[in-house]
């Protein structure tokens, strides 16, 4: 075999076929899709959870407020009433200057908490987040969450 014959064979297996950029792009790509939707479930059950928790810190300042003035806020005093004294209703007297909370927070997906006192099911209030298609109803990671389905741990995600 001369220099010539063995530079070409070199030459010519030096680079990868567009077969094998295509197999290596595949493999990739799949890998990548495993990885995703792995890491979104995760990131939804993230939201899950972050608004169960904001649900108990709401749920908890609406107690303090309630023993300090008696009554749970109305619904039409709303939320807001535990970041600052209510204008309308009954006003309460001894309002501390902070309020119960700096900010009411919002639920995992970013959208605020609704607020019913009295709320339903003979239920005193009623704190309940629409879930990540902010609207009412929905299954799975769209389902509502309020504060009396996550005390009894059983929400409509879990079933």
């Amino acid at each position: 075999m001369s220099f010539r014959g063995i530079a070409k064979t070199a030459r010519d297996q030096a680079g990868m076929t567009l077969i094998e950029i295509m197999v290596v792009v595949a493999i990739i790509g799949s890998i990548a899709a495993l990885v995703t939707v792995n890491v979104l479930n995760y990131l939804d059950e993230s939201k899950v959870d972050t608004t169960k928790i904001q649900i108990k810190n709401v749920e908890g300042a609406l107690d303090q407020y309630k023993r300090r003035h008696g009554t749970y806020p109305t619904s039409e005093q709303g939320l807001s009433a535990l970041v600052e004294k209510p204008t309308v209703g009954k006003i309460p007297d001894n309002y501390p200057p902070d309020g119960y909370m700096k900010s009411i927070p919002k639920d995992g997906w970013g959208n605020d908490f609704q607020y019913a006192s009295p709320g339903n099911a003979g239920h005193k209030i009623e704190i309940i987040s629409l879930g990540a298609d902010g609207t009412e109803g929905g299954e799975g990671f769209d389902a509502d969450l309020s504060n009396f389905e996550v005390k009894e741990g059983t929400t409509k995600t879990n079933e």
